[in-house]
């Protein structure tokens, strides 16, 4: 068996039942931790520090440190694919991302594809420089956004909208609106092939804004393009693990598994457990779903809510993490206290 297989979160992703599952956690590097926001303010904005390598290694190493997690995820970002596209991309303090807002196929024809390497290539010397620095045992994420959650900011210009702006072009000119998410497909798919090449041995994709779709809109723009991005990826790495996170989903998840053949779907925390160890865990792996809420309470409710998960989905394929990102005001020994629960779990199961 190569070193690379005995790693813990790869041998989960490829089906296997461990009596301690692996463990990440989505944003664990981030402003909770102290270390964290020390390293932020030497930065310029959010992109200069996506994009110095020097900086987003250290951070990407930072939770390692404390928590001893089973994989490094890269420190980046979703939108620097629509900037390195061309789009206008800022990160606002107290707003988070502003971007100029596309919204008809001509300012679509002004992003071009052929500049995405060249600009992303800072990433892919972070990928590179962290495959050589975490810990032998220790698997890496790679990542990207998902073609219909990136669309979403690039027509709405930012997030926490109801995603009308979308859905309506969508609606009413659905050939215009598949030259977006193709032109994302093809960008994504070449994006994580080239993480793999510089390091990446896992990749996840992140369709936060799944939630808000019908099920035709679902089927064709999250289900469809990640299928697609899947095929692309594997045509080139076959054998790399890819994990599908389409948030929000519900009983679409099961249909999302299925049809996009990824190693494995990550749930959020609305997801029942029973529900998922019964129409999803039987045919992938599981990865989640600690509530970000329950985790930055504490106490005896985080305990609780730890337990319930590894009882319930420990039985088979299983990578415990979030329901979603970890929250700024949460208290890294919370976050440590969920590491001691598993790495305790003493394999008692329902």
């Amino acid at each position: 068996m190569s070193q690379q297989t005995q790693k813990k979160l790869i041998r989960a992703l490829n089906g296997e039942t461990l009596a301690t599952p692996p463990f990440w956690f989505m944003r664990q590097a981030g402003r909770y931790l102290p270390e964290y926001r020390k390293i932020r303010a030497t930065a310029r904005n959010f992109l200069n520090f996506c994009y110095t390598p020097d900086l987003a290694v250290e951070v990407t190493l930072q939770p390692l440190r404390r928590l001893h997690t089973d994989a490094a995820i890269m420190f980046s970002d979703i939108l620097v694919v629509p900037d390195a596209l061309g789009q206008q991309v800022e990160f606002k303090e107290g707003e988070g991302p502003v971007l100029e807002p596309i919204r008809n196929t001509r300012q679509l024809a002004e992003l071009n594809i052929d500049r995405l390497h060249d600009h992303l290539s800072p990433v892919y010397e972070v990928l590179s420089r962290l495959s050589k620095e975490i810990p032998a045992t220790t698997s890496l994420i790679g990542f990207a956004g998902a073609p219909w959650t990136l669309a979403i900011y690039m027509v709405e210009g930012r997030g926490g909208t109801e995603c009308g702006t979308a859905r309506l072009w969508d609606y009413e000119d659905q050939a215009g609106f598949k030259q977006l998410i193709d032109l994302l497909v093809d960008a994504v798919s070449q994006y994580l092939i080239q993480q793999v090449i510089a390091g990446a041995e896992v990749l996840q994709l992140f369709d936060s804004w799944s939630g808000v779709l019908s099920e035709d809109q679902f089927r064709r723009l999250v289900i469809e393009p990640n299928r697609r991005i899947v095929e692309n990826v594997r045509a080139a790495h076959p054998h790399i693990p890819i994990i599908g996170f389409p948030r929000n989903a519900g009983s679409k998840y099961e249909d999302f598994a299925r049809e996009t053949r990824m190693n494995a779907v990550s749930i959020d925390h609305s997801v029942g457990l029973q529900w998922a160890k019964d129409h999803l865990q039987t045919q992938v792996c599981v990865q989640g779903n600690l509530d970000n809420h329950v985790l930055m309470a504490g106490g005896n409710a985080l305990d609780k809510a730890v337990d319930d998960i590894l009882r319930t989905l420990s039985g088979g394929p299983f990578i415990f993490n979030l329901g979603h990102g970890i929250l700024p005001p949460t208290p890294p020994e919370n976050v440590e206290r969920v590491a001691e629960l598993i790495r305790n779990w003493s394999g008692v199961q329902e």
